[in-house]
């Protein structure tokens, strides 16, 4: 984009800090690999406390439905009945005919069809926990994604406008020498300096974009997320399918936890209606008396009496299947709108790279032409330097509006392909 005499004059500045920069980058290169998307995804699960606590729930519930099928423990009884306080016989266990020492077992039996019903609830609240698990696993393998693809496209936006940077400084050189040999004005050199000066404001706040992202990253990934970057992956498929996303989406995690909290929710009207019928118990003791004195055995048997089934076991048994009913509405609520959502993602997403073909095939070449003709004219005396630095501003803006777009694209990407797991995903769809 500049004259021969230009680029000899600047090579050898140029050569010793590329020299430079190559030379502070290959001892980093040396110690720190390559951190590539698929290695940070690995590090993320990894690294997660959040999948150990879903982990730990689900054993949990797990243990719990294996005790509630055990029947209830024994008690025992161990007890004084009748000792006198008073008189001649005041403090003697013995003496007295009525003075009993009693050791008794009582144990409930709770019938088997509700201990079967309390140990299936716990079983679905496992069912819950295993399915935040995978809940849990989606949005962190998201979040890890949009993450690193944050990074990489604001470093790469950082470098376009690094690289753009040493060609506006030539520019301005351009225009001292054209001032000093009478050739150009000094307004020519005020305002390739003021194009410098507005790159590095931008290369100033890339710098912070690029800073943020990795410590957004570093969230995910830890330490590891001061690594440089490998390769993009793959982004020209997604999972989904709009002719089959129905079926797609009825193992989005999020729509499975639901479909597992219906399932809670009807296994506890299944306890409450179990809880309608009594519990017997059964009391057995034996009662040492004096010497002198028959000992004793009693027996026992006790049953709740549930005499206001109506406005107690009835309304449970009412409440809890509400409960099961409003959490079938919840879920049925929310699969229209995952669906909505994801049809609406995936049009955006083809909308998009379909808008990234006209970058490439209309909007960059038209603005590349439009900065090498604007420059061609400078050349010639025959424009303005003013509209070669617009032209190049609009290049510019041109290439890092292509980035952007490459970014929201790769962002509807991720979000697309870790919305429901790989298992139950249908083959890649290409769209070229």
């Amino acid at each position: 984009m500049f004259t021969e005499s230009f680029r000899r004059r600047h090579a050898p500045a140029l050569a010793l800090a590329a020299a430079l920069a190559l030379a502070g980058a290959a001892p980093a290169a040396l110690a720190d690999p390559p951190l590539t998307f698929d290695g940070a995804l690995l590090a993320a699960r990894d690294r997660s406390r959040q999948l150990a606590a879903q982990d730990a729930s689900a054993l949990a519930a797990q243990q719990m439905a294996v005790a509630a099928r055990q029947l209830p423990d024994p008690i025992l009884k161990l007890g004084v009945d009748s000792l006198p306080v008073n008189g001649a016989d005041a403090g003697s266990l013995t003496r007295d005919s009525m003075t009993t020492r009693t050791i008794g077992l009582s144990q409930e039996f709770t019938r088997a069809e509700k201990r079967r019903a309390r140990s299936a609830r716990y079983e679905r609240e496992a069912d819950a926990a295993r399915a935040s698990h995978e809940l849990a696993l989606a949005k962190l393998q998201r979040d890890t994604a949009l993450a690193w693809l944050e990074r990489h496209y604001d470093e790469r936006m950082r470098e376009l406008l690094a690289a753009q940077r040493v060609e506006t400084a030539l520019q301005v050189d351009a225009a001292e020498a054209a001032w000093r040999g009478g050739r150009g004005s000094q307004a020519d050199v005020f305002a390739a300096r003021a194009a410098v000066a507005l790159i590095d404001d931008r290369l100033a706040q890339a710098d912070r974009e690029v800073a943020t992202a990795r410590t957004q990253l570093a969230r995910w990934v830890g330490e590891i997320a001061a690594q440089p970057l490998g390769e993009l992956p793959e982004m020209t498929s997604t999972r989904l399918d709009p002719a089959t996303l129905d079926t797609q989406l009825a193992h989005h995690p999020e729509l499975a936890v639901m479909a597992r909290q219906e399932q809670v929710a009807r296994a506890q009207a299944a306890v409450a209606r179990a809880e309608k019928k009594a519990d017997w118990s059964v009391d057995v003791s034996y009662s040492q008396r004096g010497p002198a004195y028959s000992n004793l055995v009693s027996i026992g048997v006790s049953v709740p009496l549930q005499w206001d089934q109506r406005d107690r076991q009835d309304r449970e048994v009412a409440a809890r299947q509400a409960q099961a009913e409003a959490a079938h509405a919840e879920l049925e609520e929310a699969t229209r709108e995952h669906t909505a959502e994801a049809r609406a993602m995936l049009q955006a997403w083809e909308s998009d790279r379909a808008r990234l073909v006209r970058y490439d095939d209309a909007i960059l070449p038209l603005a590349a032409q439009r900065t090498q003709a604007a420059l061609a004219a400078y050349r010639g005396n025959a424009g303005p330097l003013a509209t070669v630095l617009d032209a190049r501003r609009g290049e510019i803006d041109a290439r890092l509006e292509q980035l952007r777009l490459q970014l929201d694209t790769a962002r509807l990407w991720a979000r697309l392909n870790y919305l429901a797991p790989a298992a139950h995903a249908a083959g890649p769809r290409s769209i070229e």
